[in-house]
């Protein structure tokens, strides 16, 4: 049994059905010996996107995603997926190829000192000396990466520990018993070399798969804040509650906590991973002007939601009271110091809060009700405005929700154009939204969608792409194509970075770096036997994406390439 088995296994007795991978020398029998005992394994055209794979599928399972990579560039080339994770609070394991232990620092191909790289951008960073500590190193990186506030975990792979004994020592050039060494200098060259192997593989027969799985522990709340919190709500007339990410990292219990949010009765918004946990259409869910309603209400509730840059650094909620719950200490207090801060999980807390309130506050939701529906009558009226160029961006969105099935998901990649779509597409259920997090990530799009699609293979997989981010991950149609993995891409192609446009333009008067082309995307689907359409009105549009949905259900990958003109939409709302 090499090393790569040994990994596999372990793999399969922590529920990993998926490995993501891009080829290399250095880490081939762990993929290899994965596909032999049924782990599907994915192999694609860029290490980040194998990363930013295993990233969706931990957060839309619960089960930690895995990729392996080679040594080198390989590794370095997930740096951006890896952090992205870490700033998403999203358990990952990451596993990386490196030089032959007996060769570490000597000038070995691809050799570079990787775990001070890791230890910047991961959670835990170890790396394996010996075949034997392959498990325990295993089973601590599983536990590691699930427990207190989730992250990604990096173990480093040496070659030689991979690979089979016999084939090793070759490598080694040990000489055998019967080759006697010349002069001292070889014998203490051969002495060292087959003590380090003997080393290496002492105790590999011995290894043991059986020990339980430790489950992850998680802060929990008390019953005493439970009611506490109890006795604020009650006293409040115009509560509101924000459920972000931080809800939902036990992706299982999706559906019981969208249950105990609607039994609450507090209206709610919904940011990052958390939008869609009350369906589309929702009578406690708001979508418009969310700071107005925090600067009226009168207690404030943040579920797994940081005072970062999104709530203006804690300066939304000012002096009013608030509930904050969160699994990080940090994120807790960032800012601001809640009137009742609760280190826990949010998504067991407000599960159990549910079973001791119920509350009713018609008013208040009416009231907000009612802006919205004011702010849904402004967006209609900028939809119906004319632009030069193609389609306006918002109407292009304002169809395409109601061609959405109830059983899509969609993927975030991109500035302008994605952050439209925010204000206008309603996800239809809990998980059935992504997008890279609080990191800001370029990029995110094929990597998340080759995860979801993998997860809900009987569900359309929507990549929303600006024109921009696009570039970063494109070939990975490709990959969509050679695993049946069809997804759809709405490009949205202004020919323009836009996001950093509308202010640098006004700010710098210059559109240095900003200008792209009304290039041909739909192309690149059809050059790995996908297939497209660049569509310049609504009628073309809506055509496309109905050819798009049934192109996918019969196994062909498509991309929707938008010619969109400019608005005023988001005119102003560059965040830093």
């Amino acid at each position: 049994m090499n090393g790569g088995e040994i990994i596999a296994r372990v793999l399969q007795k922590h529920g990993v059905k998926f490995l993501f991978t891009l080829c290399g020398g250095h880490v081939s029998p762990i993929f290899v010996e994965s596909e032999r005992i049924g782990i599907r394994v994915i192999d694609t055209r860029h290490e980040v996107n194998a990363v930013f794979a295993a990233d969706a599928v931990s957060r839309l399972t619960g089960v930690p995603g895995v990729a392996v990579v080679t040594a080198g560039p390989g590794l370095t080339n997930t740096i951006t997926a890896v952090k992205n994770a870490a700033l998403a609070q999203s358990p990952l394991i990451l596993l990386g190829g490196a030089a032959a232990t007996i060769l570490k620092g000597r000038g070995s191909l691809q050799d570079i000192d990787q775990l001070s790289i890791m230890k910047a951008v991961c959670k835990y960073s170890t790396t394996i000396s010996k075949v034997k500590e392959i498990v325990p190193t295993l089973e601590k990186a599983f536990h590691i990466a699930q427990q207190g506030v989730p992250g990604p975990v990096f173990i480093e792979c040496p070659i030689d520990t991979l690979y089979g004994e016999e084939l090793v020592r070759s490598w080694y050039g040990a000489k055998s018993k019967d080759q006697k060494p010349r002069n001292l200098q070889e014998r203490v060259v051969q002495w060292y070399i087959n003590y380090h192997a003997k080393n290496l593989f002492a105790g590999k027969e011995n290894v043991n798969f059986n020990a339980p799985i430790q489950p992850p522990q998680v802060p929990a709340h008390r019953s005493s804040q439970i009611s506490k919190a109890v006795a604020m709500i009650r006293k409040a007339q115009k509560p509101l509650m924000l459920v972000g990410s931080g809800a939902m990292m036990n992706a299982k219990e999706a559906n019981t906590l969208a249950k105990a949010v609607e039994k609450l009765g507090i209206p709610v918004y919904l940011s990052g991973m958390g939008r869609g946990l009350l369906g589309k259409d929702s009578a406690l869910q708001m979508r418009h002007h969310r700071k107005e309603a925090i600067k009226e209400s009168d207690l404030v509730i943040l579920a797994g939601v940081p005072n970062d840059f999104r709530l203006d650094y804690g300066n939304h909620i000012g002096h009013r009271p608030f509930i904050s719950i969160n699994r990080s200490r940090e994120d807790l207090n960032k800012n601001k110091t809640p009137t009742l801060g609760i280190l826990a999980d949010p998504q067991n807390f407000l599960i159990d809060l549910s079973a001791q309130f119920q509350g009713k506050f018609e008013g208040w939701i009416n009231t907000l009700k009612q802006r919205d529906a004011t702010r849904e009558k402004n967006i209609d009226e900028q939809a119906a405005l004319p632009v030069q160029i193609g389609m306006n961006p918002i109407l292009l969105f304002r169809e395409l929700e109601p061609l959405l099935d109830d059983n899509t998901i969609l993927i975030a990649d991109g500035g302008d154009f994605v952050a439209t779509s925010a204000y206008t597409l309603r996800p239809r259920s809990p998980l059935s939204w992504l997008d890279p997090g609080v990191f800001g990530t370029l990029g995110v799009g094929a990597g998340f969608a080759l995860g979801a699609k993998l997860v809900f293979p009987e569900k359309d997989v929507f990549i929303i792409y600006g024109d921009g981010s696009a570039g970063y991950s494109l070939m990975e149609y490709d990959t969509f194509k050679r695993f049946n993995l069809p997804v759809i891409s709405v490009i949205g192609n202004d020919a323009c970075w836009s996001q950093i446009a509308r202010d640098q333009v006004d700010f710098l008067k210059s559109d240095c770096a900003m200008k792209l082309d009304y290039s041909d995307y739909q192309i690149i689907a059809r050059a790995f036997g996908g297939d497209g359409a660049r569509v310049n009105t609504i009628d073309e549009f809506k055509q496309a994406v109905s050819k798009a949905i049934a192109a996918t259900r019969s196994g062909t990958p498509y991309v929707v390439n938008a010619i969109i003109g400019k608005t005023d939409f988001r005119k102003g709302s560059i965040s830093v």
